[in-house]
């Protein structure tokens, strides 16, 4: 008997052991390179299908080609957007230059303070974009010139003469009021380069025009609750 139990031990131990190295023979191991290479887990590529263009057939391609973008060209869009987004962002700093000696609100000079450091770096990013692609570069006062015409939100001589004419609390609710349409404008701008055929695509036009999205819709909160401060005064 205590034989007969023994034997039966031994089986189930061997049992045991050849389910385990089964189990472990067709596991797929999420950190072999041939899984990370898009491999199925039998060993074949997964494939990825580029559509092919109008009467042409798809094609397979590799995860390389799939993700490289050096083949992605500027377009005429791009280079118009850049070269109106530099005047849009110089008239932004001629109304901050305005600020310092207009007001003594101190939230408000850390908004122009901020507002400064970013679309002066901004101007030297895109001016060295259109020189690496031997591009114009327009002057920085170019939107002064008569007959020019002004990207969206930009302020009219008019409308930049009433801003340096107001002082005290009637400078901070101007300066706030055209500072937000100006930001709108710059929104606008980028809406229109990303709705032009082909245009926006290039990494660094595409990585500066969402930056502009972001980083000015936020200015624009901050801008409509400092307004909100200011009728609560």
């Amino acid at each position: 008997m205590l034989n007969k139990v023994m034997a039966f031990q031994y089986l189930t131990i061997f049992a045991l052991v050849f389910l385990t190295m089964a189990c472990r023979s067709t596991a797929v191991d999420p950190l072999s390179p041939d899984v990370n290479g898009g491999q199925s887990a039998i060993g074949s590529s997964a494939p990825l299908l580029q559509g092919g263009a109008p009467g042409e057939p798809n094609r397979n391609i590799t995860v390389e080609e799939a993700t490289d973008l050096s083949g992605i060209q500027h377009t005429a869009a791009d280079v118009e957007f850049m070269q109106g987004m530099i005047g849009h962002h110089a008239q932004a700093l001629e109304m901050t230059a305005l600020l310092y000696d207009r007001s003594t609100w101190q939230d408000i000079r850390m908004l122009a303070q901020r507002i400064d450091v970013s679309q002066a770096d901004e101007i030297k990013m895109m001016q060295g974009w259109l020189t690496a692609r031997n591009e114009g570069i327009p002057e920085n006062a170019a939107h002064h010139t008569h007959g020019t015409m002004l990207m969206p939100g930009m302020l009219t001589p008019d409308q930049m003469a009433e801003l340096a004419a107001a002082t005290g609390s009637d400078f901070d609710r101007l300066f706030l009021e055209y500072m937000i349409m100006h930001h709108q404008g710059a929104v606008i701008m980028v809406e229109a380069l990303f709705a032009s055929p082909g245009a926006g695509q290039e990494s660094q036009i595409f990585n500066f025009s969402s930056d502009v999205i972001a980083d000015q819709s936020m200015e624009i909160t901050r801008m409509r609750r400092m307004r909100g401060m200011l009728e609560d005064r």
